[in-house]
């Protein structure tokens, strides 16, 4: 009497795909930083965030955001001093 042969074995276990954090696109990162201005962000997004946002990500999108920012402000001070006198 012979016994069947073992199945093999993978080398290590893939990770289940509900367990890779996906990388977060850019108007997910935008929108991160949008709302971290407002000092606003639910606990689940901000988990969320934290697993597939790089760092770097949210530094140039921040620097880019704060800068539009102050042109922004920037222009509408310049049209407002222009129109008062």
């Amino acid at each position: 009497m012979t016994l069947p042969p073992d199945p093999p074995t993978p080398a290590s276990p893939a990770p289940e795909p509900s367990t890779v954090p996906k990388q977060a696109t850019l108007l997910e990162v935008a929108g991160a930083v949008f709302w971290s201005f407002f000092g606003v962000r639910k606990g689940r997004d901000m988990l969320r965030d934290a697993t597939s946002i790089k760092p770097a990500h949210v530094v140039i999108v921040g620097l880019l955001a704060g800068l539009a920012f102050v042109l922004v402000l920037l222009g509408i001070v310049t049209l407002i001093v222009r129109n008062a006198g």
